[in-house]
């Protein structure tokens, strides 16, 4: 039973393979084998423009002007942003750019420094 991968709910190493599912008989839960890889936790939240995976604390470089909402006020083309965050959700970057102020930027306007 060792080649069976733990439940992703419970982390219970007594699971079971019934059909197409794997089973989980402390919690109930069922997957599919194919649905839930083993390195599913590995794969980055975000990543920039060029595929490369952003991380907690990474440098990136605006790669277009964007204009802020509520504001006359605009992130040119090239600014540094260090020390970024990454959150879920859309705006999947917090930041803060300097001159402007704390920010959320969408990774996909971005490549890492």
């Amino acid at each position: 039973m060792s080649d069976m991968p733990p439940c992703p709910e419970c982390g219970s190493t007594f699971t079971y393979h019934d059909g197409t599912l794997f089973v989980c008989p402390e919690c109930g839960h069922e997957w599919s084998g194919e649905a839930q890889a083993p390195n599913d936790a590995d794969e980055p939240a975000a990543r920039d423009t060029n595929g490369n995976p952003l991380a907690d604390g990474d440098t990136v470089t605006v790669i277009k002007d964007l204009k802020l909402k509520g504001g006359s006020g605009v992130v040119k083309v090239g600014t540094k942003v260090k020390n970024i965050r990454i959150v879920d959700g859309d705006h999947d970057i917090d930041c803060k750019v300097d001159g402007i102020g704390p920010m959320k930027l969408k990774s996909e306007f971005v490549k890492k420094a």
